[in-house]
Protein backbone atom coordinates (compact mmCIF):
# COMPACT_ATOMS: atom_id res chain seq x y z
CA UNK A 1 0.00 0.00 0.00
CA UNK A 2 1.46 3.37 -1.06
CA UNK A 3 0.64 6.92 -0.05
CA UNK A 4 2.07 10.33 -0.85
CA UNK A 5 5.39 11.33 0.70
CA UNK A 6 4.31 14.66 2.20
CA UNK A 7 7.87 15.76 2.97
CA UNK A 8 8.95 15.50 -0.69
CA UNK A 9 5.87 17.36 -1.94
CA UNK A 10 6.19 20.13 0.65
CA UNK A 11 9.90 20.45 -0.14
CA UNK A 12 9.29 20.88 -3.88
CA UNK A 13 6.56 23.48 -3.28
CA UNK A 14 8.79 25.43 -0.88
CA UNK A 15 11.66 25.23 -3.36
CA UNK A 16 9.69 26.81 -6.19
CA UNK A 17 8.10 29.31 -3.80
CA UNK A 18 11.57 30.37 -2.66
CA UNK A 19 12.64 30.93 -6.26
CA UNK A 20 9.60 32.99 -7.26
CA UNK A 21 9.15 34.95 -4.02
CA UNK A 22 12.89 35.58 -3.84
CA UNK A 23 12.85 37.15 -7.28
CA UNK A 24 9.89 39.33 -6.34
CA UNK A 25 11.61 40.39 -3.11
CA UNK A 26 14.71 41.35 -5.11
CA UNK A 27 12.62 43.41 -7.50
CA UNK A 28 13.00 41.02 -10.43
CA UNK A 29 10.11 40.01 -12.66
CA UNK A 30 9.36 36.24 -12.30
CA UNK A 31 8.21 36.32 -15.94
CA UNK A 32 11.89 36.43 -16.93
CA UNK A 33 12.09 32.78 -15.88
CA UNK A 34 10.10 31.93 -19.02
CA UNK A 35 13.28 31.77 -21.07
CA UNK A 36 13.16 29.04 -23.74
CA UNK A 37 16.90 29.11 -24.38
CA UNK A 38 17.73 28.59 -20.69
CA UNK A 39 15.20 25.79 -20.40
CA UNK A 40 16.69 24.07 -23.44
CA UNK A 41 20.28 24.41 -22.20
CA UNK A 42 19.51 23.00 -18.77
CA UNK A 43 16.74 20.54 -19.60
CA UNK A 44 18.17 19.06 -22.77
CA UNK A 45 21.75 19.44 -21.59
CA UNK A 46 21.24 17.53 -18.34
CA UNK A 47 19.25 14.87 -20.19
CA UNK A 48 22.10 14.49 -22.71
CA UNK A 49 24.65 14.08 -19.91
CA UNK A 50 22.54 11.42 -18.19
CA UNK A 51 22.12 9.50 -21.44
CA UNK A 52 25.87 9.58 -21.99
CA UNK A 53 26.68 8.49 -18.43
CA UNK A 54 24.19 5.67 -17.88
CA UNK A 55 22.99 2.66 -19.88
CA UNK A 56 19.39 2.59 -21.09
CA UNK A 57 18.48 -0.21 -18.68
CA UNK A 58 19.06 2.23 -15.79
CA UNK A 59 17.69 5.35 -17.48
CA UNK A 60 14.31 3.75 -18.13
CA UNK A 61 13.90 3.31 -14.36
CA UNK A 62 13.81 7.09 -13.77
CA UNK A 63 9.95 7.30 -13.70
CA UNK A 64 9.92 4.52 -11.10
CA UNK A 65 12.59 6.32 -9.05
CA UNK A 66 10.58 9.55 -9.10
CA UNK A 67 7.54 7.59 -7.92
CA UNK A 68 9.60 6.25 -5.01
CA UNK A 69 10.64 9.80 -4.10
CA UNK A 70 7.06 11.09 -3.96
CA UNK A 71 5.38 8.05 -2.41
CA UNK A 72 5.83 6.02 0.73
CA UNK A 73 4.74 2.43 0.96
CA UNK A 74 3.60 1.01 4.25
CA UNK A 75 6.10 -1.55 5.42
CA UNK A 76 6.96 -3.48 8.55
CA UNK A 77 9.48 -1.71 10.76
CA UNK A 78 11.74 -3.08 13.48
CA UNK A 79 9.23 -2.23 16.22
CA UNK A 80 6.58 -4.24 14.35
CA UNK A 81 8.89 -7.19 13.68
CA UNK A 82 10.23 -7.64 17.21
CA UNK A 83 7.02 -9.05 18.75
CA UNK A 84 6.53 -11.13 15.60
CA UNK A 85 9.93 -12.77 15.93
CA UNK A 86 9.37 -13.32 19.65
CA UNK A 87 6.09 -15.10 18.91
CA UNK A 88 7.64 -17.20 16.12
CA UNK A 89 10.62 -18.13 18.30
CA UNK A 90 8.27 -19.38 21.00
CA UNK A 91 6.30 -21.49 18.49
CA UNK A 92 9.50 -22.86 16.92
CA UNK A 93 10.82 -24.01 20.31
CA UNK A 94 7.56 -25.77 21.16
CA UNK A 95 6.53 -27.20 17.78
CA UNK A 96 9.63 -26.91 15.60
CA UNK A 97 10.07 -24.54 12.66
CA UNK A 98 7.44 -26.45 10.66
CA UNK A 99 4.91 -25.14 13.15
CA UNK A 100 5.42 -21.73 11.52
CA UNK A 101 4.40 -22.85 8.04
CA UNK A 102 0.85 -21.50 8.20
CA UNK A 103 1.95 -18.15 9.62
CA UNK A 104 4.71 -17.74 7.02
CA UNK A 105 2.23 -18.40 4.20
CA UNK A 106 0.32 -15.29 5.33
CA UNK A 107 3.39 -13.01 5.30
CA UNK A 108 3.38 -10.29 2.62
CA UNK A 109 6.90 -8.96 3.21
CA UNK A 110 8.88 -10.50 0.34
CA UNK A 111 12.31 -10.56 2.02
CA UNK A 112 10.98 -11.98 5.30
CA UNK A 113 8.92 -14.61 3.52
CA UNK A 114 11.84 -15.65 1.32
CA UNK A 115 14.12 -16.09 4.34
CA UNK A 116 11.61 -18.06 6.37
CA UNK A 117 10.82 -20.32 3.43
CA UNK A 118 14.50 -21.25 3.28
CA UNK A 119 14.29 -22.12 6.97
CA UNK A 120 11.28 -24.35 6.33
CA UNK A 121 13.24 -26.08 3.56
CA UNK A 122 15.80 -27.12 6.14
CA UNK A 123 18.71 -25.00 4.94
CA UNK A 124 21.47 -24.33 7.47
CA UNK A 125 21.66 -21.01 9.34
CA UNK A 126 24.91 -20.20 7.53
CA UNK A 127 23.39 -20.81 4.10
CA UNK A 128 20.28 -18.80 4.90
CA UNK A 129 22.29 -15.84 6.22
CA UNK A 130 24.66 -15.95 3.25
CA UNK A 131 21.81 -16.04 0.71
CA UNK A 132 19.95 -13.16 2.37
CA UNK A 133 23.08 -11.03 2.73
CA UNK A 134 23.91 -11.59 -0.93
CA UNK A 135 20.39 -10.47 -1.83
CA UNK A 136 20.80 -7.34 0.28
CA UNK A 137 24.14 -6.54 -1.37
CA UNK A 138 22.54 -6.80 -4.81
CA UNK A 139 19.62 -4.62 -3.67
CA UNK A 140 21.98 -1.99 -2.29
CA UNK A 141 23.89 -1.91 -5.58
CA UNK A 142 20.66 -1.37 -7.53
CA UNK A 143 19.60 1.40 -5.17
CA UNK A 144 22.99 3.13 -5.46
CA UNK A 145 22.75 3.02 -9.25
CA UNK A 146 19.36 4.75 -9.10
CA UNK A 147 20.41 7.54 -6.73
CA UNK A 148 23.63 8.14 -8.69
CA UNK A 149 21.56 9.25 -11.71
CA UNK A 150 20.23 12.22 -9.74
CA UNK A 151 23.61 12.84 -8.12
CA UNK A 152 25.19 13.21 -11.55
CA UNK A 153 22.32 15.39 -12.78
CA UNK A 154 22.89 17.66 -9.79
CA UNK A 155 26.58 17.86 -10.64
CA UNK A 156 26.12 18.75 -14.30
CA UNK A 157 23.20 21.20 -14.01
CA UNK A 158 25.10 24.13 -12.39
CA UNK A 159 27.97 23.75 -14.88
CA UNK A 160 25.54 23.81 -17.78
CA UNK A 161 24.07 26.93 -16.20
CA UNK A 162 27.47 28.60 -16.47
CA UNK A 163 27.64 27.48 -20.10
CA UNK A 164 24.25 29.10 -20.68
CA UNK A 165 25.45 32.32 -19.05
CA UNK A 166 28.50 32.44 -21.32
CA UNK A 167 26.33 31.87 -24.38
CA UNK A 168 23.97 34.62 -23.21
CA UNK A 169 26.79 37.08 -22.65
CA UNK A 170 28.14 36.39 -26.11
CA UNK A 171 24.71 37.33 -27.42
CA UNK A 172 24.59 40.41 -25.16
CA UNK A 173 27.90 41.66 -26.52
CA UNK A 174 26.23 41.89 -29.89
CA UNK A 175 23.92 44.57 -28.46
CA UNK A 176 26.54 46.94 -27.04
CA UNK A 177 25.37 49.62 -29.42
CA UNK A 178 21.75 49.28 -28.25
CA UNK A 179 21.30 49.98 -24.53
CA UNK A 180 17.61 49.06 -24.63
CA UNK A 181 18.50 45.50 -25.62
CA UNK A 182 21.70 45.18 -23.60
CA UNK A 183 20.05 45.09 -20.16
CA UNK A 184 17.49 42.38 -20.97
CA UNK A 185 20.16 40.37 -22.80
CA UNK A 186 22.46 40.34 -19.77
CA UNK A 187 19.53 39.46 -17.51
CA UNK A 188 18.56 36.57 -19.76
CA UNK A 189 22.16 35.36 -19.79
CA UNK A 190 22.04 34.59 -16.08
CA UNK A 191 18.65 32.88 -16.12
CA UNK A 192 20.39 29.69 -17.34
CA UNK A 193 22.78 29.89 -14.36
CA UNK A 194 19.81 30.32 -12.03
CA UNK A 195 18.06 27.31 -13.57
CA UNK A 196 21.25 25.24 -13.34
CA UNK A 197 21.81 25.97 -9.66
CA UNK A 198 18.15 25.47 -8.80
CA UNK A 199 17.93 22.19 -10.72
CA UNK A 200 21.14 20.88 -9.19
CA UNK A 201 20.81 21.90 -5.56
CA UNK A 202 17.06 22.13 -4.99
CA UNK A 203 15.89 19.20 -7.13
CA UNK A 204 18.52 16.68 -8.28
CA UNK A 205 20.78 16.39 -5.22
CA UNK A 206 17.85 16.29 -2.75
CA UNK A 207 16.20 13.62 -4.93
CA UNK A 208 19.38 11.53 -4.71
CA UNK A 209 19.55 12.00 -0.93
CA UNK A 210 15.90 10.98 -0.50
CA UNK A 211 16.49 7.79 -2.50
CA UNK A 212 19.59 6.97 -0.42
CA UNK A 213 17.71 7.56 2.82
CA UNK A 214 14.78 5.36 1.81
CA UNK A 215 17.22 2.67 0.69
CA UNK A 216 19.04 2.82 4.02
CA UNK A 217 15.80 2.41 5.98
CA UNK A 218 14.80 -0.61 3.87
CA UNK A 219 18.23 -2.23 4.27
CA UNK A 220 18.21 -1.66 8.04
CA UNK A 221 14.86 -3.41 8.34
CA UNK A 222 16.10 -6.32 6.22
CA UNK A 223 19.27 -6.72 8.31
CA UNK A 224 17.01 -6.82 11.34
CA UNK A 225 15.05 -9.58 9.64
CA UNK A 226 18.22 -11.59 9.04
CA UNK A 227 19.06 -11.42 12.75
CA UNK A 228 15.53 -12.40 13.70
CA UNK A 229 15.55 -15.41 11.38
CA UNK A 230 18.95 -16.43 12.76
CA UNK A 231 17.56 -16.33 16.31
CA UNK A 232 14.68 -18.62 15.33
CA UNK A 233 17.00 -21.08 13.57
CA UNK A 234 19.29 -21.18 16.59
CA UNK A 235 16.35 -22.09 18.85
CA UNK A 236 16.55 -18.91 20.94
CA UNK A 237 13.85 -18.29 23.53
CA UNK A 238 11.57 -15.33 22.98
CA UNK A 239 13.25 -13.48 25.83
CA UNK A 240 16.66 -14.03 24.26
CA UNK A 241 15.27 -12.90 20.89
CA UNK A 242 14.03 -9.73 22.53
CA UNK A 243 17.39 -9.15 24.20
CA UNK A 244 19.32 -9.61 20.94
CA UNK A 245 17.03 -7.56 18.71
CA UNK A 246 16.15 -4.72 21.09
CA UNK A 247 19.40 -2.77 20.36
CA UNK A 248 18.31 -2.42 16.70
CA UNK A 249 15.35 -0.25 17.69
CA UNK A 250 15.46 3.54 18.01
CA UNK A 251 16.05 4.81 21.54
CA UNK A 252 12.43 5.93 22.02
CA UNK A 253 11.08 2.65 20.62
CA UNK A 254 13.52 0.71 22.80
CA UNK A 255 12.25 2.51 25.90
CA UNK A 256 8.63 1.68 24.99
CA UNK A 257 9.51 -1.96 24.35
CA UNK A 258 11.43 -2.18 27.63
CA UNK A 259 8.40 -0.81 29.46
CA UNK A 260 6.20 -3.44 27.80
CA UNK A 261 8.60 -6.17 28.81
CA UNK A 262 8.42 -5.07 32.44
CA UNK A 263 4.64 -5.12 32.55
Amino acid sequence: MSFLDKASIIGIILGFATLILGMIAKGANPATLLNPAALIIIGVGVTACIFICFPWVEIKKIPKLIKIIFTDRKQLMEKDLLPLFMEWADIARKEGVLGLEEKISQVEHTFLKSGMEMVLEGQSPEDVRHALEEELAATEERHNAGSSIFTQAGTYAPTLGVLGAVMGLVSALGHLDNMELLGPSISAAFIATLFGIFTGYVIAHPFATKLKRKSKVELQVNYFIIEGISCIQNGESKLMVRKKLLPYLAVSERADETKKGGE
